[in-house]
């Protein structure tokens, strides 16, 4: 696989971003776009787990106030297109909002 097709794969689930990791981890010369692009993909993952534990809290609390946060469900589907268009193009460039957050974090994923 190219590197570019590893760094797209790597936003779609978690089990795309397995996949992705462990083909990253077989290659001798690892490429940055990869590296960069599984730690945002991860980071992604987080946010989308902790933002649901979140919607779920405030949606047992308050259920009429849960309803207008589901909408903020899509929300890492959107940052999963973002990271995708970035891949895509072959840049480092961070998902917008959280990206910054997440760039150097995981640093399992270059040893």
């Amino acid at each position: 696989m190219t590197n570019k097709t590893l760094a797209i794969i790597s936003y779609i689930t978690i089990i795309g971003w397995i996949a992705a990791y462990l083909e990253y981890k077989k290659m001798k010369e690892r490429n940055p776009l990869v590296s960069y692009h599984l730690g945002q993909s991860l980071g992604i993952i987080i946010f989308s787990v902790v933002l649901a534990v979140v919607t779920g809290i405030v949606a047992s609390v308050t259920p009429s106030l849960g309803i207008i946060l589901s909408v903020a469900g899509l929300l890492p589907l959107v940052l999963i297109i973002f990271g995708i268009i970035a891949a895509n193009n072959e840049s480092n460039s961070p998902i917008p909002g959280i990206g910054k957050f997440f760039e150097g974090k995981f640093d399992f994923i270059d040893e």
